[in-house]
């Protein structure tokens, strides 16, 4: 078993005067922030405010690019060619490099956000054409995968930099994918729950499934949504759930 994990979060996610989450907060918890890149969330003044915290918080920065689909916040399915995909996510993550340059750092990772990710995780090809997008303007990012996907499979072929992700917040179906937000449970908002499920899933290396299936994994990162309910308090939880266990908290390094 790793006795390092790497805690993260969305963020960036207000746009304009609407804030969402609790950035503030969680930059001094985790050790990575995956930051909007103005398509399904965010705007370059809370792009430029969030780097700038995580800068200060010396939290590792990461691109998060999704569907331009700001009213449904990135969470509505698009049908994209693997063209346009390529391109979607280079842009967002050419705007990501150059506001973390302003701000003082770089963006060292990469994960897909909302219904992109979820797409990706059942379809390889989409998730290489995402993937092959970001690797053309950054060949040595990291990409952070949704673990036992095909995602993840994705970046084996590829044969890039990759860190394995689980959901702190989220419930899993048999194949290793999230259930549906739309489905009762999908969300655990509970951090009495979140923290304790997510060290024992550490400790046998193991997504565990709603019905208790493990599947196994690496699991190099643990994903707590800034803009869940309670967010705050399931990350404190995760964080010294993992801590009483011997786990240290520190940036991923990246696999291939």
């Amino acid at each position: 078993m790793s006795r390092k994990v790497d805690l993260n979060a969305d963020m960036g996610e207000g746009f304009g005067p609407w804030p969402m989450g609790r950035d503030a907060e969680l930059l001094e918890i985790i050790s990575s922030a995956n930051i909007a890149c103005g398509f399904h969330a965010g705007d370059p003044d809370v792009m430029a405010q969030t780097m700038a915290l995580a800068v200060k918080n010396k939290v590792g920065i990461g691109a998060h690019p999704g569907f331009p689909d700001l009213q449904g916040f990135g969470r509505r399915n698009m049908d994209l060619s693997h063209d346009t995909l390529r391109h979607l996510v280079a842009y967002q993550l050419g705007a990501a490099q150059a506001m973390a340059v302003a701000a003082g750092g770089n963006v060292r990772h990469l994960k897909l956000h909302g219904a992109l990710a979820n797409m990706c995780a059942v379809d390889v090809a989409m998730a290489r054409a995402c993937y092959e997008g970001a690797l053309a303007v950054a060949p040595e990012i990291i990409v952070m995968v949704l673990a036992g996907t095909q995602q993840q499979q994705a970046v084996q072929d590829i044969g890039c930099l990759w860190a394995a992700e689980i959901f702190a917040d989220r419930a899993y179906n048999d194949d290793a994918t999230l259930v549906n937000r739309k489905l009762e449970g999908a969300v655990i908002h509970d951090a009495t729950v979140a923290g304790p499920r997510i060290a024992q899933m550490v400790r046998e290396g193991a997504i565990i499934s709603e019905s208790g299936k493990r599947i196994a994994t690496p699991i190099d990162t643990i994903c707590l949504h800034g803009d869940t309910a309670g967010a705050v308090d399931i990350a404190k939880s995760v964080r010294a759930a993992l801590q009483s266990d011997g786990i240290t908290i520190a940036p991923f390094e990246g696999r291939r």
